[in-house]
């Protein structure tokens, strides 16, 4: 059976925010919403509750590992349910969690783009720091939509997408967009058929994109904003969402619309701090239940 467990569900920054008192993260702090805490976003993957893929590594990721005690095998003194790393970006939120691994016992399997990696050994060179820890084996994911499997972790393959979407602002590259900044990966079920689409940053959809994402039994894609210029009417940053490579909600080709034919499960992850869908009683989560659409949480368990 396909799992997937929900090790964070925000964006970056997690919610409430360390330093914003924007009216979600002040409501959550006074209680005045009835919402959650979230960490930065990252899911874990597997078939056998022992062995599993770890999805973006965020800033938080070691509590989310303590949180989440089917990541802990136990079978020695030292030892982890991690056996793999894949990487849909080289964003700072689904990366900087790798120097948090550093102490794996043995050199850490990473799955990524050619460009993912250019970013991660340039910009940001977490791997050349790993070499002076567990190290890093890298596995390059072909932007060539093949389905491939990662030892490790059985019966289950991965098919990525080139997505559209940016690279991060460190990146050398940041206005110069090259294929494979930003993927999705299909997770598919070999035994079940079963087929989950994940994509935590989307800017925008293809017609591929499209295709792929009428043809799977569940969706996790961008929950980030629920308006293009949110960050601008919450009064905490002046870019707009689609600046920043994601999709918004509402509106004329907002992620409701582009969702709601599509007949799976449907769930929004990377939440950012100031979306009023984290209040579960705002009229714009019940906008979201009006058309079938959940909002991740951590914790969160998809069985497929």
């Amino acid at each position: 059976m396909l799992k997937i467990l929900v090790l964070g569900s925000a964006a970056g920054g997690g919610y409430p925010q360390w330093n914003c008192n924007c009216e979600t993260c002040r409501g959550r702090r006074d209680n005045s919403i009835n919402s959650i805490d979230r960490t930065q976003s990252s899911i874990a993957v597997s078939s056998d509750n022992i062995n599993w893929l770890l999805i973006n590594a965020s800033p938080d990721i070691g509590q989310q590992l303590r949180d989440r005690k089917e990541l802990q095998p136990g079978r020695s003194l030292r030892d982890t349910g991690i056996t793999a790393v894949m990487l849909m970006d080289s964003q700072i939120d689904h990366t900087t969690g790798l120097l948090s691994l550093r102490e794996h016992n043995t050199r850490l399997p990473l799955y990524c783009t050619q460009m993912v990696h250019n970013d991660l050994t340039s910009g940001f060179p977490v791997l050349n720091m790993l070499e002076h820890y567990c190290g890093v084996d890298w596995h390059k994911i072909d932007i060539d939509e093949q389905w491939f499997a990662i030892p490790g972790i059985e019966n289950i393959e991965f098919r990525p997408l080139v997505i559209d979407s940016k690279a991060p602002p460190y990146s050398p590259h940041r206005t110069d967009p090259h294929p494979g900044d930003n993927i999705a990966i299909t997770i598919r079920d070999t035994q079940t058929g079963k087929t989950v689409f994940y994509s935590p940053g989307l800017g925008g959809l293809q017609d591929r994109t499209r295709q792929i994402m009428a043809d799977v039994d569940c969706l996790m894609v961008d929950g980030t904003t629920w308006t293009n210029d949110e960050m601008q009417t919450r009064g905490v940053g002046n870019k707009l969402a689609s600046e920043m490579g994601h999709l918004q909600q509402s509106g004329d080709g907002g992620m409701i619309e582009e969702l709601s034919n599509l007949d799976c499960r449907k769930i929004l992850i990377h939440i950012n701090n100031t979306n009023p869908i984290l209040d579960p009683d705002s009229v714009e989560r019940t906008t979201l239940k009006d058309h079938g659409i959940e909002v991740a949480e951590d914790g969160m368990q998809i069985e497929l």
